[in-house]
């Protein structure tokens, strides 16, 4: 049964006990946490007046987490909706909160002013495929105003056909659905240039064809329609054993950065704030979860992709911010999602700790 839910705020005490003292970072950031009271955390969207919208997965629910008193923790953490399977993407239109729910797309109308008594959703489709297998779905607005939706594929590695493997649309109330990307095996993150307005997107790679292969995927839609390899070619030159056979290289569109093998690459944002240094303006941040098939585990930290001046061409992949993993492979967080707050600091949501981190940055002396 599908609920909407009375105020039952949870106080959070922004004192801790996740070991934040083993995460490291470049020198003059820091991280605090926001609140460790956001079970499954996944996606997260900003509304302008600060209240941080979180969807979950195994926990079916979306959360509103704000601080009240603005003193950088979140002292209520609501949940706005419960029983909805997989509601992992969300975002803001028009002041109305959209979450994603496996085959369908809901709408909370005026979500800020029914924050403590939330109205029962209203379903805006339930035209998608109902497969569980990356059937989670990251959704976005884009700068064209339509609502962006992928499919990911119903498998490891297989030949589906459409919508599967995709990056769709369609307009705020359901209608005129599109696809406007193919070859994409799970994207669970996207975010538009914001000078050159380009859609970019993470994409994890197919499972059990090695440690060391396929790259996960850092990709840039240049035009549409694109195919960028899946399930014929994995990141920039490994043509799938199976299904590879009888393409080029050349009939796909590469990634514009190789990411870490297996390492889950989910939630990526344009970095837009002014806190952190200059040289981070406009450069990514992706948020990766970590291997789960991988012999030696890999991930589970917060990695940066630098741009050239061009916008468009990759100049490095490194590590911003890790220790979520211990020295033994075992990890006490994974890092799904990130979010530039209004200060300019940055949000990490964390599904095994239940947790939101803020990372911020103070000038040296």
């Amino acid at each position: 049964m599908l609920l909407a839910v009375p105020f039952h705020p949870l106080s959070t005490d922004c004192p801790t006990d996740l070991p934040l003292d083993l995460i490291r970072l470049p020198a003059g950031f820091s991280i605090s946490v926001y609140s460790d009271k956001v079970p499954n955390a996944r996606g997260m969207v900003l509304s302008d007046s600060g209240t941080l919208f979180v969807g979950s997965h195994q926990a079916g629910k979306v959360y509103a987490v704000r601080d009240l008193d603005g003193d950088g923790c979140a002292e209520e953490v609501q949940t706005l909706a419960s029983g909805y399977d997989g509601a992992v993407g969300l975002d803001l239109h028009d002041g109305d909160l959209y979450f994603s729910n496996y085959s369908r797309i809901w709408r909370i109308d005026d979500v800020e002013d029914h924050i403590y008594r939330t109205p029962d959703p209203v379903l805006v489709t339930d035209q998608l495929p109902a497969d569980k297998h990356h059937g989670w779905k990251f959704i976005r607005f884009g700068p064209d105003g339509k609502l962006y939706v992928p499919q990911g594929a119903p498998c490891n590695i297989c030949d589906p056909g459409d919508p599967y493997a995709s990056i769709m649309r369609m307009n705020p109330d359901g209608s005129g659905l599109e696809i406007v990307a193919r070859g994409i095996r799970n994207t669970v993150g996207f975010d538009w240039h914001p000078i050159t307005g380009e859609l970019w997107f993470t994409d994890n790679g197919r499972d059990w064809a090695g440690n060391d292969r396929p790259p996960d995927e850092l990709n840039r839609v240049s035009a549409a329609p694109q195919h960028f390899g899946y399930p014929y070619l994995h990141g920039a030159d490994f043509l799938d054993p199976e299904f590879g056979v009888g393409h080029s290289v050349d009939e796909f569109t590469h990634p514009a950065q190789e990411l870490g093998p297996h390492v889950a690459a989910l939630g990526m944002r344009f970095y837009t704030g002014s806190q952190f240094p200059a040289e981070y303006k406009n450069q990514i941040f992706i948020a990766e979860h970590g291997s789960w098939n991988r012999d030696t585990p890999l991930g589970a930290r917060v990695m940066l992709v630098r741009l050239a001046a061009d916008n468009t061409t990759c100049i490095s992949y490194e590590v911003f911010a890790e220790g979520w993993q211990r020295g033994d492979g075992s990890r006490w967080g994974r890092p799904v999602d990130v979010q530039v707050a209004h200060d300019g600091s940055l949000f990490v949501s964390d599904d095994l700790a239940g947790a939101i981190y803020r990372i911020s940055y103070t000038p040296p002396n």
